[in-house]
């Protein structure tokens, strides 16, 4: 209420005039607070979770529809976005805070859960056990790769599959498939990146799937199955006209050959080309860029004769230095080539890995583990991967939303396929085991969550 006071008194001050007579200006001025009472007590203050009511939240509804700020819109300060909800909402959306060329909010920097209605980062919360049913059954989406399908593959627990990502401050709006094929009609949807946005991918067509009675006209578009060696593919939504494709591009630039003056050809990288898949979906409506886990293996971490700019191959460079000339190659090349008005740009962080004894090629495991991490000292430092990825973000003219999934699937050493990315008939002692990717369903399926929160909050797709 005191809000609504300071408010009024900043309006009955502004238009006050010396000129009007004291009964006019009177009855003015109760015109004016009529006119505030039904605007702070109206229908559309209200939300499922009750929240502070602030004058800047009021002072918000006098502007028009373009005005909103959503998620997806450009930030050019470093304060907290503030996404308030849009005037034609799709469903009620939630507020709160992410990071788009912006600088991220501190990790310590605590959130004001009495003030909901002003910010929250989605992506600082706990995973709660829930009493919903998964998107999709397990079993249920024959289009999930034999890899990541754990309950096919024989995998016998699955409490992991009970818990749901709860931000600190604010709910994220429950997936509705159906509702988002009607946001996403008649565009196209390209996840551009390496084996985890695969998952992604792969989470996103089944819950898009599983939401319809009938599923008939949901179909790969290059009609096979087995896509792992693959370099693009599509499923195509036929009733809602919608593409929801994968394009494999690990490092996002071009891996690349090079000649030696003896005559040797030697596999480098570009750092400073954008990978050629590049015309294959530059003008979709969205696109979802990842890069991480490849800049892990030993050939790329070392750096040795890797890393290429120009016809310059580099003896030796820092895989940081190497991993920061890729970002800003990728980003000049979005800078350049999407059009913000037609094209939704999100980048996905780094998502964590769980291996324990060693790492994924030498003898690092996971089996076993069926409890999240609950207690944060227990979780890993923060990636200097993420802080690049920032850094690259904050300088970039077209609006990138970040997706910082690094602390979420940080706690998650429980959903990883580990011995059950194989059918029992084909496992061996001593198998490399998967604590890099993750079951479907499972965590990528609560990204997908967090996707459909944020395009909520765009009129470009409600």
């Amino acid at each position: 209420m005191a809000s609504f006071k300071n408010l009024f008194f900043h309006f009955s001050r502004n238009f006050s005039h010396p000129l009007l007579k004291s009964r006019t200006q009177g009855l003015f001025t109760l015109f004016l607070t009529l006119i505030l009472v039904i605007i702070f007590f109206s229908p559309h203050s209200s939300h499922k979770s009750p929240a502070v009511v602030t004058s800047q939240t009021l002072i918000s509804r006098f502007h028009s529809a373009s005005d909103y700020i959503s998620s997806l819109s450009s930030v050019v300060s470093n304060e907290p976005l503030f996404v308030l909800r849009p005037p034609r909402s799709c469903t009620d959306a939630v507020t709160f805070y992410a990071l788009e060329n912006s600088t991220r909010k501190s990790e310590n920097e605590a959130t004001d859960e009495h003030n909901v209605s002003s910010s929250c980062d989605i992506f600082d919360g706990n995973w709660i056990l829930a009493d919903s049913e998964p998107l999709y059954k397990p079993a249920s989406c024959h289009f999930i790769d034999d890899a990541f399908n754990c309950f096919k593959n024989g995998r016998p627990d699955s409490d992991y599959l009970r818990l749901r990502w709860k931000p600190h401050g604010c709910e994220i709006p429950r997936f509705d498939g159906l509702n988002m094929l009607n946001m996403l009609k008649g565009k196209r949807l390209v996840f551009v990146g390496d084996s985890l946005n695969r998952n992604m991918w792969e989470s996103l067509v089944c819950a898009l799937r599983g939401s319809l009675e009938n599923s008939s006209n949901v179909y790969e578009v290059s009609g096979r199955r087995e896509f792992r060696t693959e370099g693009f593919y599509s499923f195509k939504f036929q009733d809602f006209n919608l593409s929801v494709d994968f394009i494999k591009s690990p490092f996002l630039v071009q891996e690349w050959k090079f000649t030696t003056k003896a005559g040797m050809s030697r596999e480098t990288l570009r750092l400073d080309m954008i990978q050629s898949s590049s015309t294959k979906y530059h003008d979709a409506d969205i696109i979802i860029f990842n890069t991480g886990h490849w800049w892990t293996h030993q050939k790329t971490f070392k750096g040795d004769n890797y890393f290429q700019e120009g016809n310059h191959v580099y003896n030796r460079l820092q895989v940081k230095d190497a991993f920061t000339k890729a970002l800003m190659t990728w980003a000049q090349w979005v800078d350049s080539n999407i059009n913000s008005s037609r094209t939704t740009v999100f980048f996905c962080g780094y998502s964590a890995s769980h291996f324990k004894g060693g790492r994924w090629n030498s003898g690092g495991s996971c089996d076993g583990e069926t409890l999240p991490i609950t207690n944060d000292t227990y979780l890993s430092p923060y990636p200097w991967m993420m802080r690049i990825i920032e850094s690259v973000i904050a300088e970039m003219k077209t609006p990138a939303f970040f997706l910082n999934i690094t602390k979420m699937t940080d706690y998650r050493k429980d959903g990883h396929p580990s011995i059950f990315s194989q059918a029992e008939s084909i496992r061996r002692p001593g198998m490399i085991q998967d604590c890099s990717h993750w079951c479907l369903p499972g965590i990528p399926d609560s990204w997908n969550e967090i996707l459909y929160a944020t395009l909520l909050t765009s009129p470009k797709y409600c």
